[in-house]
């Protein structure tokens, strides 16, 4: 604890001025943040921040989702945050989640890292990202808040009900296994029974 608040109190000398904190759901900004370290300037408990985190990171390296799904939720309803404030966070925490977990995830042999597909998923995702942050400074924070909420249950609900396409896969192969030892060697498995 002490060795954070000396990290964190040497950090606050240096960004002092002019520091963002929450304050009562609010935005507030100072003109210098004086005797106070960045810990205390926070208008949440630290450690609800770290704890947050924790969660996001969990998730996202045991699931492979974004931390996005955790931490927006996080922060506009556990810390009052506002919702794009929330969603610009939520995308720089992803950058070290999202290196991380994927070097953790290269580094077990058992899973597939295609590059090509990797490399061409970024290009689509930088590209989207430009058109979405875009249409986020033109909407409203309410009605992002919503669109937000619906796209997480209509994943949710296909995620639970319907079965992904290599378990369709996997299915459709067992059922060829299956018609396939139905019929004897040397047989066309067409022949009537006697």
């Amino acid at each position: 604890m002490f060795i954070l608040r000396q990290v964190f109190g040497a950090m606050s000398d240096r960004i002092g001025y002019n520091a963002k904190f929450p304050e009562n759901g609010k935005f507030a900004v100072i003109e210098r943040a004086g005797d106070l370290t960045m810990l205390e300037q926070l208008g949440n408990p630290w450690w609800a921040f770290v704890v947050l985190g924790i969660c996001a990171g969990m998730a996202s390296g045991t699931l492979g989702i974004g931390g996005g799904v955790i931490l927006v939720p996080g922060f506009v309803l556990l810390l009052a945050f506002p919702q794009k404030s929330a969603q610009g966070m939520a995308l720089a925490v992803m950058v070290p989640t999202a290196l991380v977990g994927a070097f953790r995830y290269w580094r077990h042999g058992d899973v597939e890292m295609d590059l090509l597909v990797i490399g061409l998923v970024v290009c689509g995702t930088l590209a989207g990202t430009l058109i979405g942050t875009q249409l986020a400074h033109l909407l409203p924070s309410h009605v992002l808040r919503k669109i937000f909420a619906v796209v997480l249950v209509i994943v949710a609900v296909k995620m639970f009900i319907g079965p992904s396409r290599s378990q369709k896969a996997a299915a459709g192969n067992v059922t060829e296994q299956s018609n396939a030892s139905l019929v004897e060697p040397g047989g066309t498995g067409n022949e009537s029974a006697k």
